[in-house]
């Protein structure tokens, strides 16, 4: 997959925020030391987290170069930096207080047997939190990958990353296996979007940008129009917007023991 596009990720950008939020809310830690941010994006919730623990050492981690350009460009926060490195074989320094990752986890393939070694690097009574999408049976998605099956896409498309995510039951089941203390729960938002074709937006931006860079220039124009089409259908734009459901998976686990 080519690189993110920190400026069309950000549209949306309150939307996309609240579920990290929702999820850092719930993680109990009071004075960590070192905080890492795992597929920190460009950075400005990774930024955040100093106004929580201000005497952290906080960390984001990203394999796209232009969210850690992006994200290297903040200002003000003392203790924050930021590596380019990819999730499937980058782990923390042993003794890290604090693990999140926010809709990041979906991009790695097996991503459950990297939760191990993630919270092998906790600090007794750490924390690892994480939320992944769990809504990759909606027409935002189904369609995607209908359209990309057919001709003339599939051979440019055949074989592009898909995102996914397991249920909550087995997010539960993997961290209690690892002797932590879990709280799981999910979360389906209600999005009102406004603007032309704004679930396009949404998703072209994310689940949907595998596909979209894998086709040539000649084909990726149609294949748009097409999948616009088809959107409009599945998410019809009421008076006061569009509104795209978007169910979210939110995983909090305490490391118990010494």
């Amino acid at each position: 997959m080519n690189d993110w596009d920190p400026a069309h990720y950000g549209r949306y950008a309150d939307e996309r925020s609240r579920p990290y939020g929702d999820l850092v809310r719930r993680i109990g830690a009071e004075r960590p030391r070192r905080v890492v941010d795992l597929g920190c994006g460009s950075g400005e919730l990774t930024a955040s987290l100093s106004r929580l623990w201000p005497t952290a050492e906080i960390i984001g981690v990203d394999s796209s170069p232009a969210m850690i350009e992006k994200a290297r460009t903040i200002k003000g926060v003392d203790d924050l930096r930021f590596l380019e490195r990819d999730l499937r074989d980058w782990r923390p320094e042993v003794g890290t207080d604090v693990l999140i990752s926010n809709a990041a986890l979906q991009w790695v393939p097996g991503h459950r047997d990297l939760l191990p070694g993630l919270v092998d690097r906790l600090t007794p009574g750490g924390w690892i939190a994480f939320q992944v999408p769990g809504n990759f049976g909606e027409p935002s998605h189904v369609l995607l990958h209908e359209l990309a099956r057919t001709a003339p896409y599939a051979e440019h498309t055949a074989g592009v990353l898909r995102p996914a995510s397991s249920e909550p039951a087995d997010y539960l089941a993997d961290l209690t296996a690892l002797g932590c203390t879990v709280d799981v729960w999910e979360t389906t938002y209600l999005h009102v979007l406004t603007g032309e074709d704004p679930v396009f937006t949404w998703v072209s931006a994310t689940g949907a940008r595998p596909v979209l860079q894998a086709l040539p220039d000649d084909l990726r124009e149609q294949f748009e129009t097409d999948y616009k089409e088809r959107l409009r259908d599945a998410y019809p734009e009421q008076a006061y917007g569009t509104v795209l459901p978007f169910r979210r998976i939110f995983v909090v686990g305490q490391r118990t023991g010494s």
